[in-house]
């Protein structure tokens, strides 16, 4: 899978890279910083990612506001995204479900954690039959 991955700081992003390198099937990680990095991308004319793991706390354009702009554009707003925070805040987790998320993890402090709970991800969004064909 192409995955785009919308974070600001380099240790979650390098846990990431971590993560998926350990796991039997490839994919493609594209990196942006922030909501504006991830829009050039999107908007390149390159190749769209399968999915998109979004952090909400970042500078520039926050997680949420990103996800209404990415929703609210017709080429873009069924691309899967994933919430991949450290907010527990009840009001960000609704917000993002009723902009239309396709899953709000909460990133925990034990690395194997955080390594489970994305090979869980990759997991169901291999099978998806948006990715079949």
């Amino acid at each position: 899978m192409k995955v785009l991955l919308i974070e600001d700081d380099m240790i979650e992003t390098m846990k990431m890279h971590r993560a998926v390198s350990g796991m039997q099937t490839k994919h493609q990680i594209i990196e942006a910083k922030n909501g504006e990095e991830a829009l050039e991308v999107l908007n390149g004319g390159g190749e769209l990612p399968d999915i998109l793991f979004l952090d909400l706390n970042m500078p520039r354009m926050s997680g949420i506001e990103f996800l209404q702009i990415l929703k609210n554009d017709d080429r873009l707003k069924f691309l899967p995204t994933i919430i991949l925070t450290t907010s527990e805040n009840r009001a960000d987790l609704l917000k993002c479900y009723e902009i239309g998320i396709a899953g709000y993890i909460i990133k925990p402090l034990k690395y194997e954690d955080y390594e489970n709970r994305i090979k869980k991800v990759f997991d169901y969004w291999e099978v998806s039959e948006l990715f079949k064909g």
